[in-house]
This record gives structure tokens, sequence and C-alpha cells, in this order.
């Protein structure tokens, strides 16, 4: 398997100009900034999360009830994630860390979901008849058997999305540019 990877692993990344990297490294600084001063707050790009998470819903719906629940944190995770391996394949450097360093924050928000079932405190947003809108994580922690361990099981995943981030934003920093 490592041969067959080899070629593909190894191969370079394109360069990035220094200054495009500081400027990156300025942005994500700030976005950590202010990520962290919201303490688990709602942040200006989980609207656009929001929108995508919806949508999950309506494109899994087709595959039954389980995926339908499912589907919003699916397709909201894996968007950022295709996105991030496209450019990973066409390897160029800023585009991925990117892409990478939002599917991690998206953790933030689905944590911030996720520590809600219990309580059902936050305000749902539904793309069908409202009154039969249902907590995602409500159901499907209740479903697992799980819905007491709510806000631990956030806990982990909010801490998994920043050592992710965190590590997207060092890995960028420490990118070696051979050529810029």
């Amino acid at each position: 398997m490592r041969e067959f990877l080899a070629p593909f692993l190894e191969a370079e990344w394109r360069p990035t100009p220094r200054w495009a990297i500081a400027a990156w490294m300025v942005f994500y600084v700030a976005f950590l900034g202010y990520a962290w001063s919201m303490h688990g707050g709602y942040l200006f790009i989980d609207s656009a999360n929001l929108v995508v998470h919806e949508g999950g819903h309506l494109l899994f719906a087709w595959f039954g009830r389980t995926l339908c629940l499912w589907g919003g944190t699916i397709l909201q995770w894996l968007v950022p994630l295709l996105l991030a391996a496209y450019f990973f394949s066409q390897r160029q450097t800023t585009a991925f860390a990117f892409c990478l360093f939002f599917f991690f924050e998206n953790w933030l928000y689905t944590a911030t979901y996720m520590a809600d079932a219990w309580a059902m405190q936050l305000p749902l947003v539904t793309t069908g008849d409202p009154e039969f809108a249902e907590h995602d994580w409500h159901a499907i922690f209740s479903s697992l058997g799980v819905l007491q361990y709510d806000t631990a099981i956030a806990a982990v995943v909010r801490f998994l999305g920043w050592c992710g981030m965190l590590g997207t934003v060092a890995w960028l920093a420490t990118k070696k540019n051979k050529s810029a």
C-alpha cells in the first residue's frame, strides 16, 4: 500500500509566496481568537454551515429517516472535507489548509448543537413544516442511548475541532516552500 501511495503523497506542493502564507496566518490567528472569545457561541461562518447542514437533510432524506437525520451533519462535514481532498490532490497549499481548517471548525458548530441535545434550548431551523422539526442530536443520542452524555460527547468533539484547526494552522506555518 505504501508503494502505491508514495508517489502521490510525496508529490511537490505548488509554491506559495511567503507573503501569502503570512496573510493567511494573520487570518487564522484572528479567526481563532474570535472563535475562542465566543465561548461556543454562534460564529459568522455558522450561517454557511447551517445552509449546508439543512441541505444535507434534504439530500439524505432519499435514503430513509436515519440518514435524513444524520444527513445534516454528514454533508456539513463532507463538503469541506471533500474540498480539502481535492486541493490536497492538486497540491494547493493554502486552499487545502482553508478547507481543512473549516472542516474542523464545523466540529465546533456540531459540538454546540450536540451539547444542547438534552436541554433543547437552541432555536431549531428546518426546511419543512416547523411543527415537525426535531432536534437532530436529541433524536440521535436518544436512539443510541447516550443522551445523558450529550455535553461530554460535545466536549470531545469540540476539543478535536480545536486540535484540528490548530494542527492545520501549525502545518501551514511550518510548510516548507521550495521555490516561493
